[in-house]
Order: C-alpha cells, then sequence, then structure tokens
C-alpha cells in the first residue's frame, strides 16, 4: 500500500473515531494514539495547546516518552510553527536553530499548527521520529489534512 494510501486510511480511521464525539481532549488523546499507532518510525506524537494566562504552549495529550511542559511562542519547532501559524518539517533537528531537545533520540520532527473551524489557533500537533529525514510533503500534506479533520469535529 503507497504512503498516500496509508494515509488516506488514517484520515477515515479518525472520522469514524471521533464521529459523534466534540470533546476536545478525548479527541486529541485518541488522534495522539492514532497516530502513535499507524505511522512508522516515529517515537513521539502528540499536541502541545496555547494557555492564554502564560502566554505558552502546554502539553496536552500525547504518546511516546515524557516531554517538555511548556513552550514558549517563536521558540523550538513547536514554537516557531505556531508562531508563523504554518506547519514545519524538519529533517534534522540538529540542524534547526534553538530545537528543544525532550528526547535525546529524536531525529527528525513535522509540526502542523491547530486552528479551530472559527479561526482560532489553539496549538499544535507535533511528531519526531528516531531517524532523519523521515517525514516530507506527504507526511506534511496529510498531517494537515488530519489536523483539519479533528479541528472540525473537536469542540475546544
Amino acid at each position: 500500500m503507497s504512503k498516500e494510501k496509508k494515509y488516506q486510511l488514517m484520515n477515515n480511521q479518525l472520522r469514524a473515531l471521533l464521529a459523534g464525539e466534540k470533546n476536545l481532549i478525548a479527541n486529541l488523546s485518541n488522534a495522539s494514539a492514532l497516530l502513535f499507532e499507524s505511522l512508522p518510525e516515529i517515537n513521539w506524537s502528540g499536541f502541545y495547546l496555547y494557555e492564554e494566562a502564560s502566554q505558552e504552549l502546554v502539553l496536552g495529550p500525547f504518546q511516546g516518552k515524557v516531554a517538555c511542559v511548556r513552550i514558549q511562542p517563536g521558540k523550538g519547532v513547536c514554537g516557531t510553527a505556531f508562531e508563523q501559524k504554518n506547519s514545519i518539517v524538519v529533517e534534522d533537528v540538529n540542524q534547526f536553530p534553538g530545537h528543544i531537545a525532550c528526547d535525546a533520540a529524536s531525529q527528525s520532527e513535522v509540526v502542523v499548527p491547530l486552528q479551530t473551524s472559527e479561526g482560532d489557533w489553539i496549538g499544535v500537533l507535533d511528531i519526531d521520529a528516531p531517524i532523519t529525514n523521515r517525514f516530507d510533503e506527504i507526511d506534511r500534506k496529510y498531517l494537515e489534512e488530519f489536523a483539519t479533520i479533528l479541528m472540525d469535529t473537536s469542540v475546544a
């Protein structure tokens, strides 16, 4: 099965998982587990949610090793993607200026900002891999679709 077909299947599974459920935390929890179980060669999948009071991204539901709890917008891959409101694919995290190494085993990363159907930016989807060059434009495209499905279904 092609990489694109696998993503299409996973995104359809997400739609089925979310059917009838609007709770954001429940949906993020299932989404992180679906990603972790579906994507080969990754070691972390999860979410950071923007907290107005602290003006930081705060760790949300995830699968993998323990993680950094707070990230400032503009810092690391997650903070940069959130601040720029744009997905970032990093082939080698050691080459990304200001990379935050929560897990030294992570070598590549993809981060997708999360925007609600009302237009609010509420956080990011973050996926790490223990190998370089794990993510490409196909990953970015289908993970952006994954995030849209998730945000269109969930209520923050």
